[in-house]
C-alpha cells in the first residue's frame, strides 16, 4: 500500500506553462495524459481499498453488535435468576423462622 500513497509529486498531471511549440504540442499532451491517466488509477486503487476497509468495518460492526446482543440477553437471563434465587432465599428464611418458632413452641422455649 505504501507504493499507492498518494503524494502532489504523483498527483502532478501539468509541469508547467512554458511556451510550446506547435510540434512539441502532442508531445505534451501525450506527456499529460499517461500522467493524468496514472493520477486516475492511483485515486482509483485507493478508493477501492477505502471501499473494501469500509465493507470490512461495517461487517464487523454487525458481528459486533450480534455479540452485543447476545452479550444483553444473556445478561437479562443472569439477571431473572438473580432475582429468583433473592426471591426463594427470601422465602425460605421466612420458612426457617417459622420453623424454628414453631421448634421452640414444642419444646416450651418459645414466646
Amino acid at each position: 500500500m505504501s507504493d499507492m500513497k498518494l503524494t502532489k509529486d504523483k498527483m502532478l498531471t501539468f509541469t508547467g506553462h512554458e511556451k510550446i511549440s506547435t510540434l512539441k504540442a502532442g508531445e505534451k499532451l501525450t506527456e499529460f495524459g499517461d500522467n493524468q491517466n496514472n493520477a486516475n488509477e492511483l485515486l482509483a486503487t485507493n478508493i477501492n481499498a477505502l471501499i473494501k476497509r469500509v465493507c470490512a468495518l461495517e461487517d464487523q460492526q454487525v458481528k459486533t453488535a450480534e455479540v452485543l446482543r447476545r452479550i444483553a440477553d444473556e445478561l437479562n437471563s443472569f439477571k431473572k435468576e438473580i432475582d429468583r434465587v433473592r426471591l426463594a432465599e427470601k422465602l425460605n428464611s421466612g420458612a426457617i423462622e417459622r420453623i424454628d418458632r414453631a421448634l421452640k413452641l414444642a419444646d416450651g422455649d418459645g414466646k
